[in-house]
């Protein structure tokens, strides 16, 4: 049923059952908002969306509101503007003067704010926030004396990921956002995923900067300094640069990454076809063999700490493979050092991800061999373009390069891991040729795709039904996990990713991220998946030459001893 609404001064259309706030965004309007978030029931709690209604002698908050057929409303009236201003104004009061030195300058909502009001001086005075920086955390960096008591942090902890490792604790004016104990995020039930820090509207919350060293060893003549990206990179990166959302800059990216000065500049998304070959023959083997079933991915290091910390009994189900990030590193520090003559330990490898996981992922012990890590520094795509901007690259005056061969051919089966589905699809690719010896008559796989938080299929390989599941968001992968340890049957594969949407909506990605954003992203590898000729891990020609030369087979002995590690049970408070 539509609804008439008049908003200032002017007519326009909702639907039954409508807030404020989206019937004046479905009609390209909109009011600013700090704790609202889009999906979740909202709470009304920062204030700042309210509008005047007429009729109501108090503002009311658009979030919240329900629509009714003939109201009459102000969004912008000096009552409603002069409210906003006050809450910003407040805020300010007690927040730090550090605009100058702060991760979220230029990308900061309480600074846009504070120019969309035109806020100019300091109309009122408070005690400035004392609170100790939390470094702790391998991935994640804590600054409460910026933040603001939105509360997004704490709701997409909690509803999306159900990890509930950060809450509100105290009361009043003494209230904080916090860990339990009010211990360092290394000690709480944090996964890393980086969901926090892409919800946050300043700089409380950032990765941990992995550029000054990477910047130190791009000077060190005696280091080889190798760099690897993930197959998403490419498709986000375009963002932070006024490029289109979706735009893919591969070529561009290659060049810019040579300007910097890296030896030698490689593709992760050949890795991810190195972790189909693995992961493809590990479900054909569980099949076949009676194995632990429905096996479950490894790729996202916040779902695997996630599995350690809160679903221990299910570590069995769970790949035995490593990332395609760390399986890169492994072969780069293996493989690729024995081609080149170079000794491991002058190899300086670096990954850019877009996942602030893979931070805490790279210093496991269990990703090392001989004591040397598979990756020595892990950049998001948020400080790969920071690092291009300090060496003074122009990204549009650069020519496309290609990636550096052997470990950067790929077919695009590697590429669409950056999507939620993608490595369910080039698994299933795989794995049908695995067991009928025939490919897939249509590769793609449309059950898995999409941006839905749980997908589900039935794929028909051979004379058997293999059922999937793709889920993303943890939150959704507890109630997957229950129905499992409640006696469901029917599944074989399972994809978990911690982000939702998967990679393409990572931790470590541009502030900026939006759904469209995110469609884009994930439309622009299904296109490339489209195009490209190789279209199955397994036909990559380059990874059949690393078996035949190097690995020997699937799940062989050399295979296992680099490409697959183990998880095990985590006690947090």
């Amino acid at each position: 049923m539509n609804l008439t609404i008049e908003v200032n001064n002017n007519n326009i259309t909702a639907n039954q059952g409508d807030t404020i706030l989206e019937a004046l965004n479905r009609n390209g309007m909109s009011v600013p908002t700090l704790c609202h978030m889009k999906g979740l029931f909202p709470t009304g709690a920062c204030r700042m969306c309210v509008v005047e209604v007429e009729g109501r002698r108090n503002l009311v908050t658009a979030c919240s509101e329900p629509v009714m057929d003939g109201m009459k409303i102000k969004t912008h009236s000096l009552r409603v503007i002069e409210s906003r201003k006050t809450i910003v104004e407040l805020l300010l009061s007690n927040h730090p003067d550090d605009c100058l030195y702060c991760e979220r300058n230029g990308s900061c909502e309480l600074q846009d704010l504070s120019e969309d009001l035109n806020i100019r001086e300091r109309r009122i005075s408070g005690q400035k926030n004392k609170f100790k920086l939390d470094v702790s955390s391998a991935s994640i960096v804590r600054d409460p004396e910026k933040c603001i008591l939105c509360g997004r942090c704490v709701r997409v902890c909690e509803e999306i990921e159900g990890v509930s490792a950060i809450e509100f604790v105290g009361r009043g004016s003494k209230t904080f956002i916090g860990t339990s104990f009010n211990h360092g995020l290394n000690l709480s039930t944090c996964v890393n995923c980086g969901q926090c820090i892409m919800v946050c509207p300043t700089g409380a919350l950032k990765e941990k900067g992995h550029i000054c060293e990477v910047k130190d060893m791009l000077s060190n003549p005696e280091k080889t300094v190798v760099v690897q990206y993930a197959p998403s990179i490419s498709v986000s990166l375009a963002e932070e640069f006024g490029l289109p959302s979706g735009y893919n800059m591969i070529g561009l990216m290659n060049a810019a990454l040579r300007r910097m000065g890296f030896n030698f500049v490689f593709d992760t998304s050949f890795s991810a076809d190195l972790t189909i070959m693995e992961e493809a023959s590990e479900l054909v083997h569980r099949v076949q063999n009676g194995g632990k079933l429905p096996m479950i991915t490894s790729c996202c290091p916040g779902w695997v700490k996630y599995a350690e910390e809160f679903q221990p009994d299910l570590l069995e189900n769970l790949s035995s493979c490593k990332s395609p990030q760390q399986m890169m590193g492994a072969i780069i520090k293996s493989y690729f050092a024995d081609t080149e003559k170079i000794a491991p330990e002058n190899i300086y490898s670096v990954s850019i991800m877009p996942c602030t996981a893979k931070k805490f992922e790279q210093q496991r012990e269990e990703m090392t061999q001989n004591g040397i890590s598979d990756v020595d520094a892990v950049l998001t795509t948020r400080e790969l373009a920071r690092l291009i901007r300090l060496y003074g690259i122009d990204i549009n005056k650069l020519e496309p390069e290609l990636a550096d061969s052997p470990l950067g051919t790929r077919s695009s089966a590697g590429k669409i891991f950056g999507t939620s589905g993608g490595v369910m699809e080039a698994a299933i690719r795989s794995a049908h040729y695995f067991i009928t010896g025939k490919e897939l008559v249509k590769f793609q796989v449309k059950g898995v795709r999409g941006l839905e938080g749980r997908k589900e299929a039935k794929v028909k390989v051979g004379e058997m039904e293999v059922g999937v599941a793709v889920v993303s968001g943890l939150k959704n992968a507890e109630i997957l996990m229950d129905e499992i340890r409640n006696g469901r049957k029917d599944l074989h594969f399972i994809e978990v990713m911690a982000c939702p949407g998967g990679c393409i909506n990572g931790g470590g990605q541009p502030i900026s991220t939006n759904e469209e954003a995110v469609r884009a992203r994930m439309k622009s590898l299904y296109d490339i998946d489209e195009k490209d000729a190789i279209k199955v891990s397994h036909k990559n020609p380059y990874i059949t030459e690393l078996y035949d030369k190097f690995l020997g087979k699937p799940l062989g002995h050399k295979s296992h001893e680099l490409l697959h590690t183990h998880y095990q049970k985590r006690d947090v408070n």
